[in-house]
């Protein structure tokens, strides 16, 4: 095989392990980039901008298994510079209260509740909120958390379990 061959044969199995990559992980990524930023159109550019960005360096990754942590690397670092050009302006979440007959009062309650639970979340460290957004918003295993976090995967799964716990507590207070 000549060298043109070699690289085509690598252009190929590069897109295609792109493509492969893109599919699976671009929802989570969104959903990622949705949250922190304040429209749809900021995370779709941000989205964009990862999945070039891993389309260029795909051919320098070594895969072993931890792509999740490669991705959400190159993800917090483009959110890290998107903040720095533009401060942070974090909306309340949209909220899904639809049903085919609406009970106002209940879904005002939910709608006080997401509030509430949204502003104990946006008072918590940012380590804390980045435990939230990795692991319910991007939907990330506790093992890829630890990965990227540089920590266990037990340790992470308790982190975010006495995370929720606290977070409950918070919510019942609010009710008492």
């Amino acid at each position: 095989m000549d060298v043109d061959q070699t690289s085509a044969i690598n252009a190929t199995r590069n897109l295609a392990a792109f493509e492969r990559h893109y599919r699976q992980w671009v929802t989570p990524v969104y959903r990622y980039f949705r949250y922190r930023v304040t429209n749809k159109k900021e995370a779709e550019d941000l989205t964009s901008q990862v999945f070039l960005k891993v389309y260029e360096q795909l051919p320098n990754y070594n895969e072993k298994g931890q792509f999740p942590a490669w991705l959400f690397t190159i993800v917090r670092h483009q959110i890290a510079d998107h903040f720095r050009s533009d401060p942070p302006v974090v909306p309340l979440e949209d909220s899904d209260l639809k049903d085919d007959q609406p009970n106002v009062l209940e879904q005002a309650t939910q709608s006080d509740d997401l509030n509430r639970l949204n502003q104990l979340i946006h008072s918590l460290p940012e380590s804390e909120q980045e435990l939230i957004r990795l692991r319910f918003v991007a939907q990330l295993t506790y093992k890829d958390i630890a990965t990227i976090q540089g920590s266990t995967r037990d340790a992470i799964r308790k982190q975010v379990s006495r995370l929720l716990a606290r977070l409950q507590d918070q919510m019942e207070e609010d009710h008492a």
